[in-house]
């Protein structure tokens, strides 16, 4: 077999039908994700059983053929094998113990003592390794040092990452240690994915795009340069796809600035206007609005066409603007990749 489809897009090739896969593909709104979760018992149960974790990672692969499985996780994870305390409240999400003092920021552990507690998540990576089809590309993935730092900061997600900012404003040197421990610890999680058999990496950025101007250099791109330096050092090769969620002009050149061989783009950006800008300097990601994988019809149809025809003259892997819904309707992602595969 000739390599994998979304490794050659990587690699800056333009192909006549893009490779795709969504994120959160492995998820709620598959009755199969649900039926595995109530197994496990909880998410966090889910996430750290590496049978079931795998189980549902390769769910999405039996049922759509997708071009690549992402491993099944969670961004915060990372901050847990920290140190930090991690619960989910049902119905509303995770919570976490805050940082916000530099005596709590002195309480986590070292950046290189994460392994032991996120061993079962490599051994998932390993199991992935041996089951997946030939075809299909293995994704390992972490959060961006800047959004995980707003959940450890504000011990919950947040509308506008408040804390953050204000953690910053008040208290630069706390701020910075914290950035600096995440951008050392995702560099140790993420090599030893690689390790156990990831072939591609993608560092989401999530709440990117709060930040502006000088903060987003400093807290969004320099420590995605920074990761994406290492693991290239350590394992030379390996792709990295970034996403600086809602970045919008600040996605021109970020690629170059990063290293970073593809750029995730979310649906709030034309396509039309990411190939012009974006594109020119490599592959990009995205970006169907997630909405369509609810309400699909012909609008679904024509976004798609359009979005693959925008991008059509470069390396693309087509992707959501950001991760399906629980209310998705998995006909319609039947919908979107015949749709992608038939032209």
């Amino acid at each position: 077999m000739g390599e994998k489809l979304l490794l050659r897009a990587l690699k800056g090739e333009t192909l006549p039908v893009p490779p795709v896969w969504m994120m959160r593909q492995a998820g709620r709104y598959l009755p199969e994700y649900r039926a595995t979760r109530a197994e496990a018992g909880d998410f966090l149960s889910l996430c750290y059983n590496p049978e079931l974790a795998a189980e549902v990672t390769l769910q999405p692969i039996r049922r759509y053929g997708f071009d690549a499985a992402i491993l099944f996780a969670d961004i915060l994870l990372v901050p847990q094998a920290l140190g930090a305390e991690l619960w989910f409240e049902t119905g509303e999400g995770p919570r976490l113990s805050t940082i916000t003092t530099s005596a709590e920021m002195d309480r986590l552990k070292p950046a290189d003592a994460i392994h032991d507690h996120l061993a079962p998540i490599y051994e998932t990576m390993r199991i992935l390794a041996r089951e997946l089809p030939a075809e299909t590309a293995l994704i390992g993935f972490a959060g961006a040092p800047w959004t995980v730092a707003t959940y450890m900061i504000a011990g919950r997600g947040t509308p506008d990452q408040g804390p953050a900012h204000r953690l910053m404003a008040e208290d630069r040197a706390t701020f910075d240690a914290l950035i600096g421990r995440i951008t050392d610890a995702t560099i140790e999680y993420l090599s030893a994915q690689i390790e156990a058999g990831a072939e591609v990496i993608k560092l989401f950025d999530s709440w990117a795009g709060s930040l502006k101007g000088e903060a987003f250099d400093a807290y969004a791109l320099e420590p995605a340069r920074k990761i994406i330096s290492a693991l290239k050092a350590r394992h030379p090769g390996i792709p990295v796809i970034a996403f600086p969620r809602e970045a919008g002009d600040r996605y021109i050149g970020f690629a170059r600035a990063t290293g970073a061989d593809c750029v995730a783009l979310d649906n709030s950006v034309d396509a039309q206007w990411a190939a012009r800008n974006v594109q020119v300097d490599g592959c990009v990601q995205g970006n169907l609005a997630p909405g369509h994988m609810i309400t699909g019809g012909q609008d679904l149809v024509d976004e798609t066409r359009r979005i693959v025809r925008a991008f059509a003259n470069g390396p693309h892997i087509f992707n959501l603007g950001h991760g399906i819904t629980p209310d998705a309707d998995p006909a319609n992602v039947e919908l979107m990749l015949q749709t992608i595969r038939e032209g």
